[in-house]
Parts: C-alpha cells; sequence; structure tokens
C-alpha cells in the first residue's frame, strides 16, 4: 500500500533530527523507496526551510544552523527532548524554537529513542552541559513508564515544563508545569459533530501506548455511554501496534472493517491520521464508500488533508503549545529564583476541520449542530 508523500516526508524529518544527518542511499534503502523518490522530498523539504541539504548528504536544520557570531553566555541554553519519529510533537518542537530563538536563547535538541527510560539520560547529559533550562516530551508508552520517571524529574534543580504531557494528580509530579491540549474537548468535538449529522452507532479506534492515547481512550467512552443520542458504541486498537498496555479483549483488536459490520455503525473515530487514511482505504476495497456509506473522523491533523477523499479531523493546536511551553519556561528563567509564582497548567483547546469524510446520515434528519 502506498504511503502518503506527507507521511513519508515526515518519517524523513524524523529520521533527520534523530540522527542529525544522513545519506540519501540510506534514507532510500530505510523507506524501501527510490533515491529519486527521497531527493525529490529532500528539495522540497530544503525549499521550505525545514532541513539542509549537500552532496549526496541531509542534515537536520536545527543542528545545521549557523550559531550567532558571539556564543551565547554561558547557562543560556534550553534542552528540548522529545521522542523520535513523533512529527506530532516536532510541530511542537517548532513552535517552541520560534520562541526561544526570537529571546536568543540557544536549544539543544535531544531525540529519545523508542525504548523505555530513554529520557532520562538525555535529561542527566543536557543539565551536566548546563542546560538553564527543559521542554520535555516524555513517550510513556505504559502509565508504568510514566510512574517511573516522576521522582527524578521532580528532582530536576531547573525550570522545566511538560509538553502535552499533564502529570496524575497527588504524583510526585503534580506541582510541575505543564502545557497540553484539552484532549476531552476534542473527544466531545468529534462526537457531536457526528451526532449532529445523524450518526447513532460510532466505533472508536485509538493508540493505547501515549497519554494523549490513553486519554481519548477515557474521554470517548465516557462521552459514548452518557450520550442520550448514541444508541451503541465499541473502541477497539486503531492498529495492531498501538498498545502496550494489554492484555485486551477479541473485540478490542477487532479489526475495523469487521467492528463497524458488528455494531452497526455509519461512523467512526480513528487516533491518527495514518490509521485514519488506511480504513478509508481498507473500507474502500470492501465497497464501503467513505462518507456515504461510512463517515471517518481522525484525531490529530498532521497529514488528514491529504488523502484521497480529504479527513475531517479534530486538530489539537499543536505548534501554540510549544509556543506556550516556551513562553511559561522563558517567564521561569527570567524570574528571581523562588520568586517564580504558582506552578501552572495552561490547556489549549483544538479545532474541527470539517473536510469530505462526513455527511449526513442517508435518510435521517440531522441536527444543525
Amino acid at each position: 500500500m502506498r504511503e502518503p508523500v506527507e507521511v513519508r516526508r515526515q518519517r524523513i524529518l524524523a529520521a533527520i533530527e534523530a540522527r542529525g544527518a544522513a545519506r540519501v542511499s540510506d534514507l532510500a534503502a530505510e523507506l524501501q523507496v527510490s533515491a529519486v523518490t527521497v531527493r525529490r522530498d529532500v528539495e522540497e523539504l530544503a525549499r521550505e526551510g525545514r532541513l539542509r541539504r549537500g552532496h549526496g548528504v541531509v542534515r537536520s536544520a536545527l543542528a545545521a544552523q549557523e550559531l550567532p557570531a558571539a556564543t551565547p553566555p554561558e547557562g543560556d541554553t534550553v534542552a528540548v527532548v522529545v521522542p523520535e519519529r513523533h512529527s506530532y510533537l516536532y510541530e511542537a518542537l517548532h513552535g517552541a524554537r520560534a520562541v526561544l530563538e526570537a529571546a536568543g536563547r540557544r536549544i539543544a535538541l535531544h531525540i529519545a529513542p523508542q525504548v523505555a527510560g530513554a529520557e532520562r539520560p538525555l535529561v542527566e547529559r543536557a543539565l551536566a552541559d548546563g542546560a538553564a533550562g527543559l521542554l520535555l516530551a516524555p513517550r510513556w508508552r505504559t502509565r508504568a513508564d510514566e510512574e517511573g520517571d516522576y521522582a527524578w524529574l521532580a528532582a530536576l534543580g531547573v525550570p522545566a515544563v511538560l509538553m502535552e504531557r499533564r502529570p496524575r494528580p497527588g504524583s510526585a509530579l503534580h506541582a510541575m508545569d505543564s502545557v497540553c491540549t484539552d484532549h476531552g474537548y476534542g473527544a466531545h468535538l468529534a462526537v457531536e459533530h457526528l451526532v449532529g449529522l445523524g450518526h447513532r452507532r460510532i466505533v472508536f479506534a485509538t493508540r493505547d501506548d501515549s497519554p494523549t492515547a490513553r486519554t481519548l481512550r477515557s474521554a470517548f467512552a465516557a462521552i459514548a455511554e452518557a450520550h442520550p443520542l448514541v444508541e451503541a458504541w465499541a473502541w477497539t486498537l486503531s492498529a495492531p501496534e498501538a498498545g502496550r498496555d494489554g492484555p485486551y479483549t477479541a473485540g478490542e483488536t477487532a479489526e475495523l472493517p469487521a467492528l463497524l459490520r458488528e455494531v452497526g455503525a455509519t461512523a467512526a473515530v480513528l487516533h491518527g491520521d495514518v490509521d485514519a487514511l488506511m480504513l478509508v482505504q481498507q473500507l474502500a476495497d470492501d465497497g464501503v464508500r467513505v462518507p456515504h456509506d461510512c463517515s471517518v473522523v481522525a484525531y490529530d491533523d498532521v497529514v488528514a488533508g491529504l488523502g484521497t477523499t480529504p479527513l475531517t479531523a479534530v486538530a489539537p493546536p499543536k505548534g501554540d503549545v510549544g509556543r506556550a511551553a516556551a513562553e511559561l519556561l522563558l517567564q521561569r528563567l527570567a524570574a528571581p529564583r523562588g520568586a517564580a509564582g504558582p506552578v501552572r497548567r495552561v490547556e489549549l483547546l483544538p479545532a474541527l476541520s470539517v473536510r469530505g469524510s462526513t455527511r449526513a446520515r442517508s435518510g435521517a434528519a440531522a441536527s444543525a449542530g
């Protein structure tokens, strides 16, 4: 199945930002496409200023950026720690970058590999190198991973802000600044949009391997269970590799087209975009037309609008999360020690982008909502 162009380019960016630089031939082998295709993608990404290219080599725009004539004074560095291969959080990173660079702060980017506990050694290295503050987005695939990081994060000793991560109430990390999307409101937007179009049976498919995914799963279940107009609903993993916390029931790992038939659903909400785009293709192979037979809403809106059928999607304010986190960190760094004020939890609302993958249910009188 051919991968969408923007998804492939996001994978190229993730690979470059994780390594700093890579050869075109190595990227082509990794992505299982031709070198010509990679060169074309690289040229477009370089034109957009998202990476730098040389003779056969591609470099990160962040790593390749020239330093100012004068090296920033000691203590002006902000370390940013994000997971590898996470295009959603890379958008937050670019939002933070704009704010920090405008303030004259040097950025030290650290990419955490996909293993439990990968962030701690990166943070320790950043602090040893003299980082004055931290912006953090730990992967936290499981709740155990999350809780295992609480104690050492609470004892950092420098200003730090979590991006798209919300410490659990009463935990050792409860008193840490954070900037997060209100994903519960995002779930509400998706459900109300579909119910307003007359859909009464809905399938929800999310990942289950990040705090965002777990929040969405819980929010969709609570909203659907309490909604007076939702007659039936079911939840399943959006992809076989999307969960780590199992065990799951057979229904919670069911193939989406089969689950839609079982529930009699006329709509589906998926986290995230790629899984939603692939569902549309699977449904087309089964003779199910989107949106005529089934409406589909994606959650993330990174590449949702690029499908053959552009997907209606909930769009978290990814860049704004990074910008708000960086602004909050700068306030902490500028305040006298011990006078930074109360802990802040900033919550930003997502928006719904309505496109061609949803429509009023055939034969139903949809409300104006």
